[in-house]
């Protein structure tokens, strides 16, 4: 008996799409925003919080849309709100 392959990984991205969500940056696969995740980690949520209310988000798509926020707001983006 062969041994299981592993498939790649192949990491989670944050993608903007004019025929999905009208171009708001989400997660890849999902409709679900990167905004929205955001907000729920400014907010202090956990990320059992998170995949509580999104269980379709992929296991790193929290490490996606963090990736994302610091690219977008800089390191300090955990700290400041959303106008």
């Amino acid at each position: 008996m062969a041994a299981p392959r592993l498939r790649p990984s192949i990491p989670t991205e944050i993608v903007s799409d004019p025929s999905v969500m009208d171009g708001v940056p989400v997660v890849a696969g999902t409709r679900i925003p990167a905004e929205t995740i955001v907000a729920y980690l400014r907010a202090g949520h956990s990320a059992e919080d998170v995949f509580e209310d999104y269980p379709s988000l992929p296991l790193d798509g929290i490490d996606a849309v963090a990736a994302w926020a610091e690219a977008t707001y800089g390191p300090g983006w955990r700290r400041r709100t959303l106008l």
